[in-house]
């Protein structure tokens, strides 16, 4: 089991970890059948996409992780790398760069020369998932990387949940209880070393019908930051 170290300023020292347990998965991981099925029919389809599951993207020694759901077919899937290439990629990174979390341009590509700052993103299964929605099967397999991707990040300090799956998710990896800490819109939860956040996720949808607005998304974001400055 994942264990997160309760010293303060050391979150990944003391922690249980399989010598073979890898922050990404390979390129034709062949764990979950379903998503490596689809993935499959995705590359025959489209084979100048990228098609595999999507790195972590960011910086390993930043003291934030935003974790998102899985990459969306024409987006992160399509260009390899987390939100890019779709709405919810163009509200994330604007907001990532009004409150210092980003550098450069966001431009909808990965080559647009964007980078993290202090922060890094990823997601809570690393495949496209049909429909954009993973199977709790897969969810648990996939955990495995997210949880090698918090105990990569040394001086990790603030988690962003973004959307009810991502929560649950890291719940179990931060070995929280659901009902000590249920998700909603701009709670926070004390995780030993680190707090998690919780927003909507920034998906069209949610946008289109005012569960979130820019401005919703926006205060998570400017409370994480006020916290790492303090």
């Amino acid at each position: 089991m994942t264990k997160i170290s309760t010293i303060e300023n050391e979150p990944a020292r003391g922690v249980t970890l399989p010598a073979l347990l890898r922050t990404e998965p390979d390129r034709n991981c062949p764990l979950c059948p379903r998503l490596k099925s689809f993935r499959e029919e995705a590359r025959a389809r489209e084979p100048k996409w990228f098609n595999s599951p999507v790195p972590s993207f960011g910086d390993p020694d930043g003291r934030l992780l935003i974790v998102g759901l899985a990459p969306g077919l024409q987006g992160a899937n399509r260009t390899g790398r987390p939100f890019t290439g779709d709405y919810a990629g163009d509200l994330l990174y604007a907001t990532l760069l009004e409150y210092g979390f980003a550098k450069g341009v966001y431009q909808a590509r990965p080559d647009d020369g964007l980078t993290l700052v202090d922060c890094r993103i990823s997601n809570a299964v690393r495949c496209v998932p049909p429909q954009n929605k993973p199977l709790p099967l897969e969810i648990n397999t996939c955990r495995q990387f997210l949880s090698a991707t918090l105990l990569a990040m040394p001086k990790l300090r603030a988690i962003v949940a973004l959307g009810r799956v991502a929560h649950e998710s890291m719940l179990k990896v931060l070995e929280l209880r659901a009902a000590a800490a249920p998700f909603a819109h701009g709670a926070i939860h004390q995780g030993r070393s680190v707090k998690l956040y919780d927003s909507y996720h920034c998906s069209r949808y949610n946008t289109n019908t005012r569960v979130l607005t820019p401005d919703m998304f926006r205060s998570v974001f400017a409370k994480v930051r006020a916290d790492l400055n303090s």
